[in-house]
């Protein structure tokens, strides 16, 4: 068994691609099949080399290993050209040189009829030696396939018309290369996006042109945004790196993923191997999925929560890295990440989280500071208790903050919070005698007589 991920790098490894890519590899790795990177590449006007980059860092980032490739379509010419000689000396190809403007007017004439706006054979018999090259579609006849996802699909030879298989310059196009490809590369199963689904039936009867064996097709239905239509970028980030640069664990996105048209019972949260051991073509819905940004979030949460130390801290050495994020001088960071799992939806979050731990800060959130810092008293307190203190543990400190309170006859907030503020600059700290006792005394006594002097 085989499957393929074949994307057009004309642009970011989209969403939608990179399910469809996590369900044929899925679907290998749990029949021990293979699985097979194809870059198909024959558009050379919009296909770049920095689209075959994000393609590549996109499918390395999540996991997806491929088994064979990456193959590029555009080494493969000879191969399509030897195709394409070998069914037009067979007579099931022909050469055509209508013009554009001929086929416009032939388009606009059966739009206004009513009728579907197809290629009329004009050139079928003329015996032509140059122009476009266009595939003999049967004219008789309907073509049958059980799709392992729609199910019985079948549409009549008479709605297709004779497609073009090779441009002017002899370069190769989609519905030949794929076929060759996928009999070259023995590809026994095709899963990808019902966007495709048209193209099947005239790609089965290239198949069976060439006497090729036919492959198994699962088509899988779209992913649609909030509003019911196709996701786009307007419901915001559809690139899968774009994610990465969000803070999400590629974990947590591949999780996402395969439930958006896949499900196994009601559970939700799945790990790779189990999404390989559980994962059947025939518990693919048919219906299209609908993106939910607040529901990967969550998932993003849950993972980061399940996570260790060690491992995100593998993932977030590129988000410190792009903000020159030194923590070399402060706690360890495996304690600062365990300190922050629990409040951390994304690994931006926690990036952010972590200044405190290693950057000093010169401002105080002003509208907090105004609530938090009228009255200097706690504060002064505070910080005479912990200058007296000689073990710097969390408990310790938070026997302090309560021998403040008791001290001066107040709640536990009134020394909390503005002890929090004047750690964090911001007010965003967790268990603050935790905090406390990570930052260190010397810093925490510094950073409170900074809050002292900022009322002052």
């Amino acid at each position: 068994m085989k499957s393929r991920f074949a994307p057009s790098p004309t642009g970011y490894l989209h969403i939608g691609g990179a399910r469809t890519a996590l369900f044929a590899w899925a679907y290998a790795k749990k029949q021990q099949g293979n699985f097979v990177l194809r870059i198909e590449n024959t558009d050379r006007e919009r296909s770049t080399q920095a689209s075959v980059d994000a393609i590549l860092d996109g499918m390395n980032w999540l996991g997806l290993d491929y088994d064979e490739g990456p193959f590029y379509q555009t080494q493969r010419f000879e191969r399509y050209q030897a195709v394409i000689r070998q069914l037009l000396n067979e007579d099931k190809a022909y050469y055509c040189e209508c013009s554009k403007k001929r086929l416009e007017d032939l388009r606009e004439v059966l739009m206004a009829k009513g009728e579907k706006a197809m290629y009329d054979g004009c050139c079928r018999d003329k015996n032509l030696t140059s122009g476009v090259v266009r595939f003999k579609n049967p004219q008789e006849g309907v073509v049958i396939f059980e799709d392992k996802v729609k199910g019985k699909i079948s549409i009549a030879n008479k709605e297709l018309d004779d497609l073009i298989i090779a441009r002017t310059d002899g370069t190769p196009t989609y519905n030949l290369t794929v076929v060759v490809d996928d009999h070259d590369m023995e590809i026994s199963h095709v899963i990808r996006g019902d966007d495709h689904i048209n193209n099947t039936p005239r790609q089965i009867n290239l198949y069976e042109a060439l006497n090729w064996a036919l492959p198994k097709f699962a088509h899988l239905p779209m992913i649609l945004g909030s509003d019911g239509a196709r996701l786009s970028k307007r419901h915001g980030a559809v690139s899968v790196m774009a994610y990465r640069d969000a803070g999400f664990l590629p974990e947590a996105l591949l999780n996402y993923l395969v439930r958006l048209g896949w499900s196994h019972g009601d559970q939700e949260v799945f790990c790779l191997d189990e999404i390989v051991s559980l994962f059947d073509l025939k518990d693919i819905n048919k219906a299209p999925a609908s993106f939910n940004e607040e529901k990967l979030l969550w998932l993003n949460q849950e993972y980061i929560k399940k996570s260790t130390p060690e491992h995100l801290i593998k993932n977030l050495q590129w988000h410190l890295n792009e903000q020159s994020f030194n923590t070399s001088n402060g706690p360890d960071l495996p304690l600062v990440v365990n300190a922050l799992q629990a409040r951390s939806k994304t690994l931006v979050e926690m990036v952010e989280g972590m200044k405190m731990y290693y950057q000093d800060f010169d401002k105080f959130d002003k509208k907090l500071a105004d609530k938090q810092f009228k009255d200097t008293a706690p504060l002064a307190a505070l910080l005479e208790e912990l200058m007296q203190l000689d073990i710097w543990e969390a408990e310790a400190i938070k026997s302090c903050i309560k021998q403040v309170c008791d001290d001066l006859g107040i709640g536990f907030g009134k020394v909390g919070q503005p002890f929090r503020l004047a750690l964090s600059g911001n007010g965003n700290a967790g268990n603050i005698d935790a905090v406390a006792e990570l930052i260190g005394k010397s810093i925490t006594l510094k950073r409170l007589e900074k809050a002292i002097q900022y009322v002052g």
